[in-house]
């Protein structure tokens, strides 16, 4: 995997895979059972506070917490 980036770096239309969610575990935990979790594959929809990704043919939408990170790997497609 590359390097690891903040999710808010991406770009619309940009892929990324989930490389680390950090912060504190019950935040953690909810965005896990909604599917972000390392290793998963996400696109970005829309940026900014809140954003959203497509991920696993699901459009979730969060806002920026700064108690929580998700550090992203950027891929060039799918």
């Amino acid at each position: 995997m590359s390097e690891l980036m903040p999710l808010t770096a991406l770009h619309c239309g940009q892929f990324a895979e989930v490389g680390q969610l950090v912060g504190p575990s019950e935040q953690v935990r909810r965005l896990e059972e909604l599917g972000i979790r390392a290793g998963a594959r996400l696109e970005m929809i829309s940026t900014g506070s809140p954003c959203i990704v497509r991920i696993e043919g699901s459009r979730i939408c969060f806002r920026h917490d700064d108690s929580l990170r998700v550090l992203v790997s950027a891929r060039m497609t799918a």
